[in-house]
């Protein structure tokens, strides 16, 4: 499918608000029996009073399709480079060269990290990194042609190998890719993703969030998801709240992500992410959003994506929510690291894995490792030959 500015919310069936009433009710009613709904009503439920109901509705969809088991990943935070193109008004990940703590790794400390993290049982080396930043320094042009590449792209590749080589299975987030690039780490990578954020083209306008970052144009970012959906790569993908959008925005980006989906099958997992304010950053003094603002996204992903679909919400950025996120219908956290920080919010650890399973327990629901690939995944169509043997001899552990 082809996209551009002004097709896009065509594109995902996205109409503008009609202003006609509807009832939580039977909009709950309708996605409980698997039919689809529009982003105006998925609007509704994400502003819906009766908070109670919108909870038990998807809690019960999940528990249908995915019982009480509630999924993590353990994984090692590899940051091969923080430098990035990208200016987000929100990031305090990217850096320029000459910024203190700007740094990519190098070979050596790739291996050692992997090494370390597999003999503490990870099985995921998560690459996450800026966007092209070959394209916006020159000091980091020489970094990768003295490293034997021309892209960062390239050196990710060999990243990815070198992980494999100590017993973990890659999964790279190295935000946006060409169809080619995908192509290029699809054999070396159990899976991979990119956040969509948000739908919406006004947040890259002046005075948005996303002004300065040409890398977060939504249609840009569709466009990966659907490519990676003809390479058959199993894929992460999700929204961030409290960056300016609008509830009608949340919704509109759940529908354009189910739209994908329901095109490929790919999407293996949806994190609704919230926000979380630095005094750094130019968005110091935003609002976050709140606990019952993340539970009524949550749930509405849940009731917009079906009970398929792999909802997850990172337990690390609202540690005191854990029990109302899983009554609003998540069935993963995500990749915890017993090993490295969270990179991108460094200033939450992430949650002690004994201490999680305690509190799921304790809401009725059992915690258990999974790979950086879903098992449904697992097979000859979505993973590379050469790369299917270790995925299945790390499962058969599980």
């Amino acid at each position: 499918m082809a996209y551009n500015g002004a097709g896009i919310m065509a594109a995902h069936n996205i109409e503008p608000d009609s202003h006609e009433p509807h009832q939580p009710r039977s909009i709950i009613d309708r996605a409980l029996a698997g039919q689809l709904l529009s982003s105006d009503e998925a609007a509704a439920l994400i502003e819906a009073d009766d908070l109670g109901l919108l909870l038990e509705a998807a809690s019960a969809l999940r528990d249908r399709v995915k019982g009480r088991d509630i999924t993590y990943s353990p994984k090692v935070f590899l940051p091969v480079t923080n430098l990035c193109r990208d200016r987000c008004t929100y990031c305090t990940f990217r850096k320029d060269p000459w910024d203190p703590g700007a740094w990519t790794m190098m070979p050596h400390e790739i291996i050692d990290w992997s090494r370390r993290g597999r003999a503490l049982g990870c099985t995921e080396a998560l690459m996450c990194l800026g966007d092209k930043p070959e394209v916006a320094f020159k000091q980091y042009r020489e970094t990768l042609k003295s490293l034997g590449v021309r892209t960062t792209i390239e050196y990710v590749h060999r990243a990815c190998e070198l992980a494999l080589t100590e017993g973990l299975l890659p999964h790279t987030n190295a935000g946006l890719m060409s169809l080619e690039e995908m192509r290029m780490l699809r054999p070396v990578n159990a899976s991979m993703g990119l956040m969509l954020e948000d739908i919406s083209t006004r947040l890259r306008k002046r005075g948005g969030p996303h002004q300065w970052a040409p890398d977060k144009e939504p249609v840009r970012r569709m466009r990966m998801l659907e490519e990676a959906g003809q390479l058959r790569i199993p894929f992460t993908t999700g929204i961030l709240l409290g960056i300016g959008e609008t509830p009608a925005e949340r919704a509109q980006s759940l529908i354009a992500i189910r739209d994908v989906h329901r095109r490929y099958g790919h999407i293996q997992e949806v994190i609704i992410q919230n926000f979380r304010a630095k005094p750094e950053i130019p968005m110091a003094n935003a609002p976050e959003p709140s606990e019952i603002e993340m539970a009524r996204a949550i749930a509405t992903a849940r009731l917009v994506l079906g009970g398929e679909m792999n909802i997850q919400a990172p337990p690390n950025l609202s540690p005191n929510d854990v029990e109302l996120f899983l009554r609003a219908g998540i069935n993963d956290w995500g990749g915890i690291s017993p090993l490295t920080r969270d990179y991108v919010n460094p200033e939450a650890p992430w949650p002690h894995v004994a201490q999680l399973a305690d509190r799921c327990a304790r809401a009725g629901f059992r915690l258990r490792e999974r790979l950086p690939v879903y098992q449904e995944y697992i097979n000859d169509v979505w993973i590379d030959p050469d790369l299917l043997p270790a995925v299945q001899r790390l499962a058969d552990r599980l």
